[in-house]
């Protein structure tokens, strides 16, 4: 049996990204305190504009129709992206859907022209590091106060942006 992924680049009011904005607040409210309602206000409180063109964007993977994952990038500054909100839903999980939203998320980086990746994950995520780790994420030597613990700060560098733009402008010219 074959299984139907697509990506969609969606802002963050989408209603394929409700599922999954709504599971990482009960999943957060767990782990690090307050009630799933008051972190969600959180997180859809954030402003949509940081994950919409021109600089960031928020991706969601549909699988069967269903959301199953999902992440975000935001500009952090002029050749930094800040990745936000990578998650695969409770039933999805051991997947490789965390993978693939990364994957997904580094190449429209690469595309819009960002060369590093930054992303701070909870002190209560050791799968987050683990999937960091793993697909190359430098971690940062110290780690950054917050209300909920030390966060912990990594970091990855992307392929130039003018390589991504190259092969974009050799596609569009007819043969």
């Amino acid at each position: 049996m074959s299984v139907t992924r697509t990506v969609f680049h969606v802002g963050q009011h989408d209603p394929l990204a409700a599922p999954l904005l709504a599971e990482l607040a009960i999943e957060y409210s767990g782990r690090y305190g307050g009630t799933p309602g008051e972190v969600h206000a959180d997180l859809v409180g954030y402003p949509a504009s940081r994950f919409a063109p021109p600089d960031g964007d928020l991706l969601v993977v549909v699988e069967s129709g269903e959301p199953v994952a999902g992440g975000a990038f935001q500009r952090y500054d002029a050749e930094t992206a800040e990745l936000k909100r990578i998650w695969t839903a409770s039933a999805h999980r051991r997947k490789g859907l965390g993978r693939l939203v990364l994957e997904e998320l580094e190449a429209e980086i690469a595309r819009r022209g960002y060369r590093r990746i930054y992303l701070t994950t909870g002190p209560r995520q050791p799968e987050a590091v683990a999937l960091y780790a793993a697909a190359g994420y430098t971690p940062l030597p110290r780690d950054i106060d917050s209300p909920v613990g030390s966060l912990h700060p990594f970091e990855k560098y992307v392929a130039a942006a003018e390589s991504a733009h190259r092969s974009d402008e050799s596609e569009a010219v007819p043969a």
